[in-house]
C-alpha cells in the first residue's frame, strides 16, 4: 500500500507591462519557486520537460536554471541531462524550525503507539485543501501503509484530512473547497460537500475520524486532531491498519493507544510554550 502525492504544477506568471521593472522581477520570483515546486513533485527533469509543464521560453529557462545551478539551488546531472534539487535548497530548508518542535515531542510517542498496535502511525498538518505529513513512524509488519514525509494527499479522502478540516467552520470548509473537484480514488471517497460536512460534525462531535478504505482499497485508519496551548488544532495523529488485520479489537486498541498519545503531546505542547 503506498500513499503517493498529489501533485500540482504552478501555473506560469503572465506577461510584465510594468516600465520600473517590479512586475518582471516578481515574475522571475515566481519561475523560480514554479521549477522548484515542479522538480520536488517529479523529481529530476530534462529542460525540455521543465520548459513544457511550466510553459517559460526557451531562453528565459536556460538562463534561470543555470543561475539557480550555480547558486547550488539545482545540480545538473550532465549524463542524464536533468535537473534535480541542490543541496543550497536543502541547507536553506534546515533553518524552517516550524514543525521541527513539534515533530520532536510527538516521535517518541508515535513510536509508543507503533509499540501497541505494531500499525504504521503519521503526523500531519492542514494546508489548503491537503494534509502535508510531517513525521511517519511505519508498522513493523511486512504489509503495512508506504507514506513519506513531504508527501501531500488530499484532505477528504483521509482520516488525518478530516481531523484537521473538522477545526473548521463549515463556511471555511466549502470557501476552500469552491470549485474543486473532489476526486475519487476509492468507491468508498466522499466526493460531495455535504456529505463531507455532515462527517466533519461527526468528527467533532466523537473527537476523531475514520479512513474507511476511502484512499487505499485494503486500509483503514483511525486520526485524532491535536490542539496547542490556543486551542485550535495544529496537527493531526493517526494509526493506519491494513484491512485484513482490522477487527474491532485492534481498532479499539488503536484508538485508545492514539487517544492517550494526544492528550500526553498536547500537555507537553502546552508546558512548552507555557515554559
Amino acid at each position: 500500500m503506498t500513499a503517493t502525492r498529489a501533485e500540482g504544477v504552478a501555473q506560469p506568471a503572465g506577461r510584465s507591462s510594468s516600465r520600473d521593472g517590479t512586475e518582471a522581477a516578481v515574475k522571475s520570483a515566481d519561475r523560480v519557486l514554479t521549477v522548484l515546486d515542479l522538480l520536488s513533485a517529479r523529481g529530476p527533469s530534462t529542460f525540455s520537460a521543465i520548459v513544457a509543464a511550466l510553459g517559460l521560453p526557451n531562453s528565459s529557462a536556460h538562463n534561470l536554471l543555470q543561475t539557480m545551478v550555480r547558486r547550488d539551488y539545482l545540480e545538473f546531472d550532465p549524463d542524464t541531462r536533468t535537473y534535480g534539487l541542490g543541496l543550497r535548497l536543502w541547507q536553506v530548508a534546515q533553518a524552517y524550525g516550524g514543525n521541527r518542535d513539534l515533530v520532536t515531542v510527538a516521535r517518541p510517542l508515535m513510536e509508543q503507539v507503533v509499540a501497541v498496535t505494531g500499525e504504521t502511525v503519521q503526523l500531519a498538518r492542514l494546508d489548503g485543501i491537503e494534509n502535508v505529513y510531517l513525521a511517519i513512524v511505519e508498522s513493523p509488519h511486512p504489509m503495512k501503509l508506504v507514506s513519506a514525509v513531504g508527501s501531500r494527499l488530499y484532505a477528504h479522502a483521509t482520516g488525518l484530512g478530516k481531523a484537521l478540516l473538522s477545526d473548521l467552520p463549515d463556511a471555511e470548509v466549502r470557501r476552500r473547497l469552491d470549485g474543486v473537484t473532489l476526486p475519487a480514488f476509492t468507491p468508498s471517497t466522499i466526493t460531495d460537500i455535504d456529505r463531507l460536512l455532515v462527517v466533519l460534525a461527526e468528527v467533532r462531535a466523537r473527537g476523531y475520524a475514520t479512513d474507511d478504505e476511502e484512499y487505499v482499497v485494503g486500509c483503514r485508519c483511525v486520526a485524532m486532531p491535536i490542539r496547542g496551548v490556543s486551542g485550535f488544532v495544529v496537527a493531526a495523529m493517526s494509526v493506519s491498519i491494513p484491512t485484513p488485520r482490522h477487527t474491532p479489537a485492534i481498532a479499539e486498541r488503536a484508538q485508545q493507544a492514539l487517544a492517550d498519545a494526544v492528550a500526553t503531546l498536547e500537555g507537553r505542547l502546552g508546558n512548552a510554550a507555557g515554559a
